[in-house]
């Protein structure tokens, strides 16, 4: 039996997502700088860590923007197979939303044409990402994402005899590259295997994980906690000003691959990790 579901009430719910994620960090994220601002040795990295919670809580009490930056309008959308959308298309539905939130919610429209760089002037069109899944329910994840962490993703289609050594080490690389660019303390999500794109895109679905979760596959774990200590290692800490804290968790996504191939991409999460979810 068919669930019907309002393209208006889809509409709602997406304004309502994308002015919350931008002014209200979720819990994991806050614990995650008072964590790190106890594990920072460095007396400028943990004022860093303090800006950072006093900024959150200015954010969340005066619903004012965490960061200028109010990012790409991104969205990882779960549709049930017994849903029907009556009113109009998902897609549509969606971009409407994010139109009127970015409007009533006074954020920053950043999207443009790549060519002329002329602004679309409403945030608008949003990357949606959609996966059929079984059930009569609709689940929407609102991600925005900002273009100082986004610019600091690659991707790399490694030999496959490259091996685990191989992808940690290109990791590694990459935030020791990217600096202080994509606002340290940042969580890296990282795909691993797939196609290129599918590659890419399990890579920005990994920022989706609380952080401090553990990864449930044991060896993907074992990965993380690895990556990490490595990162962490090389010194650059909060904002790239120095430190042990530079990121906050790494969190692996992998997929089956072609025998020839050893896809892996790295999608950077600047310290305003932004999500919000709704099920209708």
């Amino acid at each position: 039996m068919l669930k019907t579901i309002q393209a208006g009430d889809i509409t709602k719910a997406v304004k309502g997502m994308v002015m919350n994620a931008n002014t209200d960090l979720g819990a994991d994220v806050v614990a995650a700088f008072k964590k790190g601002f106890k594990d920072e040795i460095s007396p400028v990295g943990k004022a860093v860590f303090e800006t950072l919670i006093e900024n959150a809580e200015i954010a969340h009490a005066e619903k004012v923007p965490i960061c200028q930056d109010t990012g790409m309008a991104v969205f990882f959308v779960e549709l049930g197979q017994d849903v029907h959308i009556e009113g109009g298309l998902l897609e549509d539905a969606i971009n409407e939303g994010v139109r009127q939130g970015y409007a009533e919610g006074y954020l920053r429209k950043s999207i443009c044409d790549p060519f002329t760089r002329a602004n679309t002037k409403d945030n608008t069109p949003a990357v949606v990402i959609v996966e059929i899944v079984k059930g009569d329910r609709l689940k929407i994840i609102a991600a925005p994402k900002g273009g100082g962490s986004e610019n600091m993703s690659r991707l790399t289609m490694l030999a496959p005899s490259a091996g685990k050594k191989g992808i940690v080490d290109f990791v590694v690389k990459r935030c020791e590259e990217s600096g202080s660019n994509p606002c340290p303390p940042v969580i890296v999500g990282v795909g691993i295997g797939g196609s290129a794109e599918k590659c890419m895109t399990i890579a920005k679905k990994a920022l989706l994980r609380p952080i401090g979760s553990a990864n449930p596959d044991k060896e993907l774990a074992a990965m993380e906690a690895e990556m990490l200590e490595k990162i962490n290692a090389l010194g650059m800490g909060p904002q790239g000003l120095g430190g042990v804290v530079f990121a906050m968790a790494v969190h692996i996504e992998k997929h089956p691959c072609h025998i020839a191939s050893l896809p892996l991409a790295v999608n950077i999460c600047c310290h305003a990790s932004r999500h919000k979810e709704v099920e209708l």
